[in-house]
């Protein structure tokens, strides 16, 4: 079987301050902004990725979602509960202080973990962890 992947999806509550993070902070090129029935989708990428984006959607792109999905979702965007990426560097410390420097919100300043990377880890404009990772040992 021949997969591999293409797009993953973040969820935020404010498309121009996540640019602000994604493209200004952590250099990602913009690929695609399409609006449509009131709702916002931005997509990102690495320039190193050409085929695989990040798509920056509304907390819950569902036009047929209640009300209360709706508030349940944007609760839980606003405790920083949802998911959000991990990225491969080869240099974590740079990254960090590359990251910090342009504003960034530090949620983890780097260190060795026990499974066998460097890693740090920041929060974007809507709450989501973004961590970064430099494979230790031959990985």
């Amino acid at each position: 079987m021949d997969i591999k992947l293409s797009q993953c999806f973040i969820a935020v509550d404010d498309h121009d301050k996540a640019l602000t993070f994604y493209r200004d902070a952590l250099g990602l090129e913009v690929r695609g902004d399409v609006g449509f029935e009131g709702m916002r989708w931005v997509t990102v990428g690495s320039p190193e990725q050409p085929d695989v984006e990040i798509v920056l959607e509304p907390p819950l792109a569902d036009p047929g979602a209640s009300d209360d999905d709706r508030k349940a979702v944007a609760g839980l965007l606003a405790k920083g509960l949802l998911r959000g990426v991990i990225f491969r560097t080869a240099d974590c410390d740079a990254t960090f202080e590359k990251i910090r420097a342009a504003g960034g919100e530090v949620a983890q300043e780097p260190m060795d973990q026990p499974y066998g990377v460097r890693d740090c880890a920041f929060r974007d404009p809507a709450g989501n962890m973004i961590r970064f990772t430099e494979p230790r040992g031959g990985r």
